[in-house]
């Protein structure tokens, strides 16, 4: 007669000392890998992680943090407002969608967990609010967005209460932090001499409007570009959006009113971007025969559009999945301490597709619907 286990054999967890035996290790070597510390030999690490998997094996959060003095947990800091606008008018936000996800596949990997909270960096209680929630969480780690990333009120509270942060920002920073980022102004001036090479002469420019360091930067680029291939810059190319996609409606419309109009448009991203082909579309215009439209950040819906958009990618899972890495990395060997001051940047791509072409044979004015 075939014996049944009571329950809580069946549904007993395994325990650090199985996971030890089955891998042929100490304790204490299974502890040093779960906890992502430095100086275990490769083949030690997989027999480790083999036995965990095997096994089922999940270390309780309480236990790792009391041995270890650390909680497991990452926090990212969302910008409040830019958050609750989205969602208001149940609108999407591809960049906080991807670093979420990136960020925590890789916390998953580490035996981490990622949570996300929003901030106001205008309220008069941000710093009750900032301290009030790292003695709640007491994180590991926390991941700054933009725009507060770049809020040097925000970087000073953190240094001061000496959490350890990383910065997803366009610009380095003095602070004892880790910043990651791409090259604004390098992808800017190549995006736009992507235009330049099909024969644009006349490349119009929809910037990201103040309160973000990228809309400067990506504008110096697009400057740069133009200098650089002896185009002179018309500030009538030029028209203000605010990284939205009526923004980028408005912008392009602003710029194809113009008497002699451009022949090509970057945006400063892509939401814009769509924003100004639906523009083009509404005034008789087809992308790319008589307009040219180029995005930045290659989100999902860059591909999806009618036609495709050209667009510069930035590498916004790339930069999450670096600063739960190092993140984690500090909390392992500096014991919580502050991040060293760092700064990572991380490669850019263009992708071309089919919004980009080179320019109507007439340089003549076009007529368009008002």
């Amino acid at each position: 007669m075939k014996t049944v286990a009571p329950a809580s054999e069946t549904t007993r967890a395994p325990t650090i000392y199985e996971v030890a035996a089955k891998a042929n290790v100490s304790i204490k070597t299974v502890s040093r890998v779960l906890n992502g510390e430095p100086n275990v030999r490769p083949g030690v690490q997989q027999r480790v992680l083999a036995a965990v998997a095997e096994l089922g094996y999940r270390p309780k959060m309480s236990a790792r943090g009391l041995a270890g003095g650390r909680s497991y947990t990452l926090v990212t800091f969302l910008d409040e407002g830019l958050t609750m606008d989205h969602w208001r008018i149940g609108r999407s936000n591809p960049y906080v969608e991807r670093l979420q996800f990136a960020g925590m596949l890789q916390c998953r990997k580490a035996g981490y967990h990622l949570l996300v909270e929003l901030l106001d960096p205008n309220s008069p209680r941000v710093e009750q609010w900032i301290q009030s929630t790292l003695a709640a969480l007491n994180p590991d780690g926390v991941i700054l967005t933009p725009p507060i990333s770049e809020d040097q009120k925000i970087i000073a509270l953190l240094e001061q209460f000496n959490a350890p942060f990383a910065r997803l920002s366009a610009v380095p920073s003095k602070a004892a932090c880790l910043t990651i980022s791409m090259d604004e102004v390098a992808a800017a001036a190549e995006a736009t001499n992507h235009l330049i090479d099909l024969g644009h002469t006349r490349v119009g420019f929809i910037s990201g409007g103040p309160g973000f360091a990228s809309s400067a930067l990506r504008e110096q680029g697009y400057r740069a570009a133009l200098e650089g291939r002896g185009i002179a810059f018309d500030k009538k190319l030029m028209s203000i959006g605010d990284y939205t996609f009526e923004g980028g409606k408005r912008a392009a419309a602003i710029l194809l009113k113009e008497k002699n109009p451009p022949t090509a448009i970057f945006a400063s991203n892509d939401e814009m971007a769509l924003g100004a082909i639906h523009e083009a579309s509404r005034r008789g215009l087809a992308v790319p025969r008589d307009l040219s439209v180029i995005g930045f950040d290659d989100f999902p819906a860059a591909q999806y559009s009618i036609p495709p958009l050209t667009s510069m990618r930035q590498p916004i899972d790339d930069m999450g999945v670096l600063a739960v890495k190092r993140l984690i990395e500090n909390a392992a060997t500096q014991r919580g301490a502050a991040m060293p001051q760092d700064r990572a940047v991380v490669p850019h791509a263009l992708v071309v597709r089919a919004s980009t072409c080179p320019p109507p044979r007439s340089a003549t004015p076009r007529k368009t619907k008002a």
